[in-house]
């Protein structure tokens, strides 16, 4: 056999097995097509998480967290003092049953800067 007439049986053998590959793709992907169905769609996620109404008087913050959901959320407050010298703080985190409320309280010496809630699913 001459080298050219071993490079083509080769080469013809090669692409009859890439062919033999690449088939059951293509007919796979037409009977995905022409079936009519759908891909499945992902999950909806529960609605989880509290309400929670933030004020700030004076040095006071006070949050009021409620969760109106059947899963247990954990909410902290987090407080950010003007002052340099005046201590941010974050407060403990507090679970929030299904269907209850919480009150969440925080304070600077002089002015707050901001004040918010952070969340977490509970266990």
């Amino acid at each position: 056999m001459h080298p050219t007439r071993r490079r083509t049986s080769a080469l013809l053998a090669v692409s009859a097995a890439v062919a033999g590959l690449v088939t059951p793709v293509g007919v796979y992907a037409a009977n995905r097509a022409g079936s009519g169905a759908a891909a499945p769609l992902a999950p909806t996620p529960e609605p989880a998480g509290s309400e929670c109404r933030t004020s700030v008087e004076g040095s006071r913050v006070i949050a009021y967290c409620h969760n109106p959901y059947p899963s247990i959320d954990l909410v902290q407050l987090h407080t950010e003092c003007t002052r340099w010298w005046d201590v941010d703080a974050d407060g403990k985190a507090v679970a929030v049953e299904p269907g209850r409320t919480v009150r969440l309280d925080d304070r600077c010496w002089k002015e707050v800067a901001s004040a918010w809630v952070s969340h977490r699913p509970g266990s």
